[in-house]
């Protein structure tokens, strides 16, 4: 059976990585392997997020300066 573009590349970045272990000690490879932390949340969502609660806020404040100055 015929490997998928997506199993190479997978393969190859599995076997990229023994090689970068291969000779190490296991406090060297957590080392590395502690260093790479990836946010749970994208920075698209943080930012749409924000828009969502401050931009309700300053709508909200601004329909009160000026609705209450009438």
């Amino acid at each position: 059976m015929a490997q998928t573009p997506q199993q190479r590349r997978a393969n190859a970045k599995f076997i990229k990585d023994q090689e970068a272990r291969r000779g190490k000690s296991e406090d060297q490879i957590k080392k590395r392997t502690e260093k790479v932390q990836k946010s749970p949340i994208s920075p698209i969502w943080l930012a749409l997020l924000a828009f969502i609660v401050f931009g309700g806020i300053v709508f909200e404040v601004l329909s009160r300066f000026f609705m209450g100055s009438r």
